[in-house]
């Protein structure tokens, strides 16, 4: 009776297994009977297999060659063989295309049943729709794979680091900035990576990274393979699994090459480019923050406010790259005195700046004392020797001004001072300067409509003949009584007129004026006089010099033998342009005079080369006649060699009676000064025309 029930209960098993788990399964299941061949028959498919296939009840007890046919049974039947062969399970995956559907993928698992006999006598087949699952696997493989493409291929360093900051994992770039493989890498820290000074940050940034916060550190000196630091910035992004921190990406950037760039545009913002000092740019930087510490410590400082005397007049022999190695070399000699609390600058041009800090007044004079015995030594260039001195202006900290801009401009005041005392010394800025300080922009503004204004007139100083005590020859000598500075000296605004170009017209207004002078005095039945006109270097190399001279004396009728150009050794140091407007100057028929003869570079080598016809004696050699022996012997040998060659002698500066007497002697033909008469009106100099 136990078994008749037990039995009961098994059919009923079966029944539920059947009816209740196998057709509700969404999975395709297929049980195949192992005939002989072998051969597999279908017993039994569910309802899901139904849905999904083309097989029904109707090919139960059918063979599988009988209701598949083509590739698929084919490829089906070698697993089911491979399943008999090997007596284990298969797993294997499948791409069919179903009635009315797209492709799908399949997962299938057969399976053996064996009966008594450990014979394989049925296969179930359990086949599972898997299209969606294997896309969403090839989509995170995709995903995985492109992840990993940017983390490999990435151009800069990243670092995988777990949470004490060891290095799990990093890319071919970070092998390539450290120069260390990455076998070396992983399992090593990453502040070994980096210098011991910027530990501290770096565990802060990897603190903030790991507590979920990205964070950025700059400027990062790394220590690499090849013991070469490299300048980087670093990123530190967190690892995020399971809403749970796990390490952080560690990305670097190596910024090497434009913090060198960047350096370097900085140095070159700050440095003079030709001299390697600091520039003007710098000094406005710098000069404010030393002041402040200045005032801080209770301590002094001082500017020295250093140019270059007749420096001009070196480029104008050597030329403006000549001039550059002549500023180099005297560079070289100024840096020579310059410590921690001596800086120096170069201003512009041929001017320099020296910064003293913690400077007493003592101090500064020794400075400025030692300034001015580096140019005792002469300088060579190109086996030529050159001497030049420089002028110092001197300012100082706290009491002559609380600010960088009133410490330079009252140094400038100082400068000033000794450039108009005779050069080549120092002055200390007194209250008294800042009123005798011209200020120049508004100085050249009014220059610049002196000639409109009519502020511009002619002084006209005689050149008396030591023999006859006649005059026949002027020298025209420009002044100029402005509204706002009033006589304002040629040595002011002549060199001002060079420097912004306002010479070539002034220079055209006086050759018109002297010639329209010469033309009223013709007029009135006057003696024929000549009459000297000073030619700036600037103006002589104009190449229209000579065809404007042309075109006045056409205009007013003048002879040329009435005009006299009267240029200084600086500007003849371009030998071929000079003889090219010489030789055009002697043959439109003028004079030609050298003004302050002796004070230049190779004067005889001028009076060699070029068709001078006058020699003008500097002053500072006439004013020490009669009490320096060597000025004396300057003078009367200067006389005897203009004589030798032919040239007229014309002493400058003539002020007393015994130089008088001694040019008289040498035979110098000429003198002007003020022991004669000082420059004045044409008006009151016609007693000496009118004869």
């Amino acid at each position: 009776m136990q078994a008749i029930n037990r039995k009961e209960d098994n059919d009923m098993l079966d029944t539920v297994l059947k009816d209740v788990v196998l057709e509700n399964i969404n999975d395709l299941i297929f049980i195949m009977k192992v005939e002989k061949g072998p051969s597999f028959r279908y017993v039994y498919i569910n309802e899901a297999a139904k849905k999904m296939t083309e097989i029904n009840n109707e090919d139960m007890g059918r063979l599988l060659d009988e209701v598949l046919t083509g590739e698929l049974a084919e490829r089906l039947k070698e697993k089911y063989v491979q399943l008999i062969e090997n007596e284990e399970t298969i797993i294997f995956r499948d791409t069919i295309k179903l009635p009315g559907r797209d492709q799908v993928v399949n997962e299938s698992i057969l399976t053996p049943i064996k009966n008594k006999s450990d014979e394989i006598e049925y296969v179930v087949s359990i086949t599972r729709d898997v299209t969606l699952l294997m896309r969403e696997k090839k989509r995170l493989t995709n995903a995985k794979n492109r992840y990993k493409s940017i983390i490999e291929h990435n151009l800069d360093a990243i670092f995988i680091l777990d949470a004490n900051g060891v290095i799990k994992e990093s890319n071919i770039a970070s092998c390539q900035l450290t120069g260390y493989p990455k076998r070396q890498l992983v399992n090593s820290t990453i502040f070994e990576l980096f210098h011991p000074s910027i530990k501290e940050e770096l565990q802060q940034t990897l603190l903030k990274a790991l507590s979920g916060t990205p964070a950025t550190l700059e400027h990062c000196l790394m220590k690499t393979n090849n013991r070469k630091d490299k300048v980087t910035s670093l990123k530190a992004v967190p690892i995020v699994v399971k809403e749970k921190f796990d390490g952080c990406y560690i990305i670097i950037k190596d910024n090497t090459i434009s913090y060198e760039q960047n350096e370097m545009i900085h140095y070159m913002a700050l440095h003079d480019q030709l001299t390697g000092l600091w520039n003007r740019k710098a000094l406005d930087e710098h000069l404010p923050l030393f002041i402040q510490s200045m005032e801080d410590t209770e301590q002094e400082l001082s500017v020295l406010y250093l140019d270059l005397d007749r420096f001009k007049f070196v480029n104008d022999t050597l030329g403006l790259k000549g001039g550059d190695r002549f500023l180099n070399k005297i560079t070289e000699r100024l840096v020579t005195l310059t410590d921690e609390h001596c800086l120096l600058y170069r201003q512009g041009g041929d001017e320099f700046i020296y910064l003293l800090k913690n400077s007493s007044l003592e101090d500064t004079k020794k400075k400025a004392g030692e300034v001015l015995t580096l140019f005792h030594q002469s300088f060579t260039i190109d086996g030529q020797e050159f001497y030049i001195s420089p002028s110092i202006g001197v300012s100082r900290y706290p009491a002559d001004g609380y600010d960088a801009n009133s410490l330079i401009q009252k140094a400038a005041q100082a400068l000033f001072q000794v450039k108009e005392k005779g050069r080549a010394h120092y002055r200390f800025y007194q209250t008294h300067m800042e009123s005798s300080f011209p200020n120049y922009i508004i100085m050249e503004s009014h220059l610049r409509k002196a000639i409109e204004k009519e502020e511009l007139y002619i002084h006209y100083q005689p050149q008396m003949n030591l023999s006859t005590g006649h005059v026949d020859s002027f020298e025209a000598l420009i002044r100029w009584n402005n509204r706002k500075f009033g006589f304002v000296s040629p040595g002011q605004f002549i060199p001002l007129a060079e420097e912004t170009g306002l010479i070539h017209g002034i220079g055209e207004w006086v050759l018109e004026q002297v010639c329209l002078q010469l033309k009223n005095w013709r007029n009135k039945g006057y003696k024929n006089v000549r009459i000297a006109i000073n030619i700036s270097p600037k103006q002589f190399l104009q190449e229209q010099l000579v065809d404007t001279m042309r075109g006045y004396l056409a205009k007013y009728d003048i002879p040329a033998p009435c005009l006299e150009i009267e240029i200084t050794e600086g500007a003849m140091q371009d030998t071929q342009q000079t003889l090219k407007v010489l030789k055009k100057l002697k043959e439109l028929g003028v004079y030609i005079s050298v003004d302050d003869f002796g004070t230049g570079y190779s004067s005889l080598h001028y009076l060699k080369r070029f068709p001078i016809d006058i020699l003008k004696i500097d002053q500072s050699f006439v004013r020490e006649i009669g009490s320096s022996q060597k000025d004396s012997a300057i003078t009367t040998t200067i006389i005897h060699l203009a004589h030798s060659l032919g040239l007229e002698v014309i002493a400058e500066g003539v002020e007393k009676e015994g130089q008088v007497h001694f040019l008289r002697e040498a035979n110098c033909q000429k003198a002007q000064g003020f022991y004669f008469s000082k420059p004045k009106g044409p008006e009151e100099l016609e007693h000496y025309v009118n004869a």
